[in-house]
């Protein structure tokens, strides 16, 4: 039984060295850096951004100055004007939050341009690397940018620049 066994388990080791997987790495960052593509879509977003930026501070700014005049005039006040005033301050701070919150929110206006501009890049990359791994056979792409607990590997697996010669960029 134990010779049966130990065979059964040499068996299955030997099935699995034959098998062996190909794996593949790809700088992801390096590849979108060599995109033109990529880098104007980056510069939409970063002016996109700056604009909705200077708008929430604006806001931001008038909610500040009306706080200061109304510390200023608070003293000269009624009740009712001081409710009045601060009220208007509070509504100003609101609607500052609420824009940073729908332009810079998980699911808000940034969130959702980066999507669209970036979606069909990422697409096209898939595709190619997909390309790449069934004409070569490889089982797994890990991307060396994110991938932290590589700590050497070999250039010769890298499949960047065949992502990007794929693309149409060569390098």
């Amino acid at each position: 039984m134990k010779k049966f066994l130990l065979l059964a388990l040499f068996a299955i080791i030997s099935a699995v060295s034959v098998n062996a997987q190909k794996f593949a790495l790809m700088d992801m960052e390096y590849v979108l850096k060599n995109i033109p593509a990529y880098e104007r879509a980056n510069e939409q977003l970063t002016q996109q951004s700056k604009r909705w930026q200077a708008e929430v501070d604006d806001l931001t700014v008038e909610a500040q100055n009306l706080y200061k005049k109304y510390q200023s005039e608070s003293i000269f006040l009624s009740d009712e004007q001081r409710t009045k005033r601060e009220q208007e301050i509070l509504a100003k701070e609101k609607l500052a939050s609420e824009l940073k919150r729908k332009y810079f929110g998980p699911e808000g206006e940034l969130y959702k341009k980066r999507e669209s501009l970036m979606a069909p890049i990422q697409d096209e990359i898939y595709n190619a690397v997909k390309e790449i791994c069934e004409s070569k056979g490889y089982s797994a792409v890990v991307d060396r940018a994110s991938a932290v607990s590589i700590i050497y590997a070999s250039p010769k697996i890298d499949i960047s620049n065949e992502v990007l010669a794929k693309l149409g960029y060569s390098n």
